[in-house]
């Protein structure tokens, strides 16, 4: 694991498609957090960060952040992440915000998806609120 705050390059696993008996569910938060930025890398969704906030933080173990170009991708993003993970036995506990506005958060529990427009994404800039003392994974 990359010490604290250093950014590293994340290449996304890719698997043969599995039949539904053969898929097994993320059963670890990490796992969960790197299935939701392999699946937000297979959407096209840019600027993808996985950071492992656990030691700063009592309401989750990871954050994924990324960019949407526009609306209508964020919409499908959230679409498919719900319907990708929901197939493995995952549901979003909470969903905020709405593709119209820019920023839309899903909340797995263990890990919690932020997607931006890249205006919100500039403004809010997320990862250096917690960037100390957390480990980040950047796909580019």
């Amino acid at each position: 694991m990359p010490a604290a705050g250093v950014l590293t390059a994340y290449q996304p696993r890719y698997t043969p498609l599995l039949t539904e008996k053969e898929r097994s569910p993320p059963t670890q938060p990490l796992e969960l957090a790197e299935k939701i930025a392999d699946l937000l890398s297979d959407r096209q969704a840019v600027d993808i960060v996985l950071m492992d906030i656990g030691k700063v933080s009592t309401f989750t173990d990871y954050f994924v952040i990324a960019t949407a170009n526009n609306p209508r991708q964020m919409t499908a993003l959230v679409d498919s992440l719900d319907r990708d993970l929901r197939d493995d036995g995952v549901k979003p506990r909470r969903v905020e915000g709405a593709p119209g506005s820019g920023w839309v958060l899903i909340d797995f529990g263990d890990a919690i998806v932020h997607l931006f427009a890249p205006e919100e994404r500039d403004y809010y800039n997320l990862e250096s609120l917690w960037a100390k003392g957390v480990s980040v994974v950047h796909i580019q």
